[in-house]
């Protein structure tokens, strides 16, 4: 009786142990080939679509804006703004985008008790404000991840300059080896040098198209480089050393100024979630008042007290350097 049983349990074991291997290979399987494809930047992954490097370089300026022509909605600090945020998609459709995103939160306040005419207000309001904001959210997660690989990516440069290649050499090699947005923004690089722009113009066109305050130094080393002479691989070894302990600087303050951020947030929710639970829990409280003008100014200058201390606050808790 029990030869049987333990035999049973020996069955249900290697059955259990297989379907284990069989999931650990397949998450094995799958991981790989997702990591291969996250390690592909955006111009590999159009190089792949047999183009040629000419209608690589052309797709990735026109998907940043830099030759899509003239549109009616393309005002220059936000074309400018949008191709510093990396963004690919038009910018009509991204305007009109943020607009149904503003009307919809317009919309949201007529469920939670306001009038038409107001909520249709707060939502004009916000046509302009939206777009703005998603880019400029947009643009800081970008500066961060390209921060954090310049200078892998200029010390990348340093060892294929030891190796004894030239520069735009070493350049197209960080935009096969790198993901985005780095590799690709090298890769534009290296196909303007290769058509005809001269190296330091390349950059300065680079610089205008990320806008992250650490490039600079390597456009001017390697102007200066080109101009005056000298060695190169020492510069770029001792400006890779530079940005890091900037970035490293950077990370402390922004450790040290924390209490202060998270004291506006705080400072700025609890007004705002004090008024959505009395709306939710005692929806007369306010709505007994909603018509009376007096009601709408104390409210503007709630808000625009908020705003200012706010502001004030933020201003205390960043620093630039």
């Amino acid at each position: 009786m029990f030869d049987g049983i333990g035999a049973i349990w020996i069955v249900y074991g290697g059955a259990a142990l297989a379907g284990i291997m069989v999931a650990e290979a397949v998450f094995l399987l799958y991981s790989g080939s997702r990591d291969k494809r996250q390690a592909i930047n955006r111009r590999m992954k159009l190089q792949e679509k047999k183009l040629t490097q000419e209608q690589v370089l052309i797709q990735l300026r026109k998907e940043r804006g830099v030759d899509g022509g003239h549109s009616a909605f393309s005002m220059q600090g936000l074309r400018t703004l949008r191709t510093q945020s990396g963004l690919t998609m038009p910018l009509s459709r991204f305007l009109m985008l943020t607009t149904v995103t503003a009307f919809a939160m317009g919309f949201g306040l007529i469920t939670m008790g306001l009038s038409f005419l107001v909520a249709m207000l707060v939502a004009v309001a916000l046509c302009p404000v939206v777009p703005v904001f998603a880019l400029r959210s947009m643009r800081k997660r970008r500066h961060k991840k390209f921060g954090i690989q310049l200078p892998e990516a200029l010390e990348l440069i340093t060892r294929s300059l030891k190796a004894g290649h030239p520069v735009p050499v070493a350049i197209a090699m960080v935009a096969r080896e790198m993901p985005d947005p780095i590799g690709t923004e090298f890769g534009v690089v290296a196909d303007e040098v290769t058509y005809g722009s001269d190296l330091v113009s390349a950059l300065g066109t680079m610089f205008e198209r990320v806008g992250h305050e650490d490039l600079p130094l390597f456009v001017t080393a390697v102007s200066i480089q080109s101009t005056t002479g000298g060695n190169l691989r020492e510069i770029l070894d001792g400006l890779s050393k530079v940005i890091r302990e900037r970035g490293k600087l950077r990370r402390k303050v922004r450790a040290i100024s924390t209490e202060g951020r998270i004291s506006a947030y705080i400072l700025s929710a609890v007004p705002v979630l004090l008024m959505v639970g009395l709306m939710v829990l005692m929806p007369q409280f306010y709505g007994d008042v909603w018509g009376v003008p007096m009601t709408w100014y104390m409210l503007g200058g709630a808000v625009g007290w908020l705003l200012i201390g706010n502001a004030m606050m933020f201003k205390m808790a960043n620093f630039r350097f």
